[in-house]
């Protein structure tokens, strides 16, 4: 695994401003109907390993009875605030251990964090360790070519709590076919641009010409 990412330790308590909610609601639609295709009807028990923030999962907590797992107690402290009916458990995907089967298991984008071969082997094990005889898993690997339409970047915001304002800008893949937020976040100060540039990568990092680019385009 890498190393810890500021946006889920330091900086966890400005993810309710840079990912919301409502965002995924589309997503988990698809979940929902792979769960119920896969287990049929009923209100099952699933467990979510590296939930994060919870946003996907709170979609899905009036059809099911959820648990979760990460390694980050910040995000975890996040889904909580969100879903506030979920057990929670702080570990690590790779090797955690509850006392309980599931009758799914499911791993949203976090499996792409996973960047060897034993990190997925280990994975695989904890997935088996917790899921029911005939369960289902169900995960959802950011896997695509980064071959960037371009230079073609958007802004969005600014989303604003608690004197902090959140402006980021995003880059289209192939508009075509998928569209996607590289989450790459600058937090203001009263309207003031903070000091240092506090660019936050969540799925990557914006290059230094990319952001002069954003700049001579007007965007912050």
């Amino acid at each position: 695994m890498p190393k810890r990412n500021r946006m889920y330790d330091d900086l966890a308590h400005l993810w309710p401003l840079i990912s919301l909610p409502e965002d995924y609601a589309d997503e988990a639609r698809y979940w929902r109907e792979a769960i119920r295709d896969g287990l049929g009807p009923g209100r099952h028990n699933v467990l979510e390993l590296g939930v994060g923030g919870g946003n996907n999962l709170s979609h899905l907590t009036s059809d099911f009875d959820a648990t979760t797992v990460d390694v980050s107690e910040k995000m975890l402290a996040n889904s909580r605030r969100l879903n506030p009916s979920v057990e929670h458990h702080l570990g690590d995907m790779r090797s955690v251990r509850l006392d309980s089967t599931f009758d799914a298991v499911l791993i949203h984008d976090a499996i792409s964090y996973l960047l060897t071969e034993d990190d997925l082997r280990a994975t695989t094990a904890t997935v088996r360790q917790h899921l029911a005889p005939g369960g289902l898993f169900v995960t959802a690997p950011d896997w695509l070519r980064e071959t960037f339409v371009g230079p073609r970047l958007t802004q969005h915001g600014p989303r604003s709590a608690d004197g902090i304002e959140l402006t980021y800008v995003e880059y289209v893949y192939d508009p075509d076919r998928y569209h996607h937020r590289v989450g790459i976040h600058l937090l203001l100060d009263g309207g003031r641009r903070a000091a240092g540039r506090a660019i936050l990568a969540h799925d990557g990092a914006l290059p230094a010409e990319d952001l002069a680019a954003a700049d001579r385009r007007g965007g912050f």
